[in-house]
């Protein structure tokens, strides 16, 4: 088996040769380990120091964000033969030394996606910001609720992947990755499984890249959820919102229309007529919309399947 070790950086070179280090060169069942460094953009000497500590780099010309270097990694990773992916931000908060414990579920088939958990085990709770610890709860049980299966945490960037899994991915965001690939894969069915790792809480040099500013990620993160949703779920995302503006028109409407029968003219509520109205055809145009967007994700999901043939192939 082979495994490549993916870690996108950008600007991170106090820390990126320590973790390049720590990732241990042997482990069981594992014949070939390379490690790869996406450079996004880094204007600091993070491309030198990782090169000279033995790593491959393949480097943006811009800082894209993390989205879209995670997706340059699992690419060029799948180009260099991985049987297996492990992603790990260079920020030095992961233990290399857990990559063989993340990859094991893998290994013996029991998962094809694994995601170290900061939550899962109380006992290794990390340290953090409180209003980060409530940010992580929120997401986690946003996506857990759209998925329907129970996840700790999920938007720790330490995960492996299978080559297969890999091939199946197809993600959009560029600023974060974490939560859409919940998504996206679990949607297609893969086994998500989560390891309790012990992980440090709060960074040892800098700010975070993605989460320095909680709103602004909180915000950003919404976003890429919703369109994420909105792809992989149209009949639920716009027939929701089509329903519930159906039966606000219908209770104006049946407002109106009880207090004439009851007064034989319709004042004061003549506009609620209009606004009812309004509402029933918006709902009624949302659910059309609705039943026209879940047909076509077949064809989403036969341009998916044929994406993942021409991957494979190449």
């Amino acid at each position: 088996m082979k495994l490549v070790v993916v870690i996108p950086a950008y600007n991170e070179e106090k820390t990126i040769g320590t973790v390049i280090e720590a990732v241990p060169r042997n482990m069981r069942r594992i014949n070939n380990i390379d490690i790869l460094v996406v450079d996004d953009g880094s204007t600091d000497k993070t491309v030198e120091v990782s090169k000279r500590n033995g790593a491959s780099v393949v480097s943006h010309g811009i800082n894209e964000g993390v989205g879209v270097a995670f997706q340059t990694g699992i690419k060029n990773a799948l180009d260099m033969g991985a049987d297996i992916i492990v992603n790990i931000d260079a920020d030095g908060q992961f233990n290399p030394n857990d990559i063989e414990k993340l990859i094991e579920p893998i290994i013996f088939n029991r998962a094809d996606v694994v995601t170290a958990s900061r939550f899962k085990d109380k006992n290794l709770m990390p340290k953090m910001p409180w209003h980060k610890k409530l940010g992580n709860k929120f997401f986690s049980w946003l996506i857990s609720s759209l998925i329907n299966e129970k996840f700790y945490d999920v938007s720790c960037g330490f995960r492996a992947y299978s080559r297969e899994t890999a091939l199946n991915l197809n993600l959009f965001g560029k600023f974060t990755y974490t939560q859409e690939s919940f998504l996206d894969l679990g949607s297609k069915g893969m086994r998500i499984v989560e390891v309790p790792l012990k992980i440090k809480g709060v960074r040892e040099y800098g700010k975070s890249k993605v989460a320095n500013n909680v709103i602004r990620y909180g915000f950003k993160a919404l976003w890429i959820i919703m369109k994420t949703v909105r792809d992989y779920k149209p009949l639920m995302f716009f027939g929701t919102f089509g329903v519930l503006s159906f039966v606000i028109g219908l209770f104006f409407t049946i407002f109106v229309f009880i207090h004439w029968l009851n007064t034989n003219h319709t004042t004061p509520y003549t506009q609620m007529i209009t606004v009812g109205a309004v509402f029933l055809i918006l709902g009624f145009l949302l659910i059309i919309l609705a039943l026209i967007a879940d047909m076509m994700t077949r064809i989403k999901n036969n341009q998916e399947r044929i994406l993942y043939e021409l991957k494979r192939d190449r």
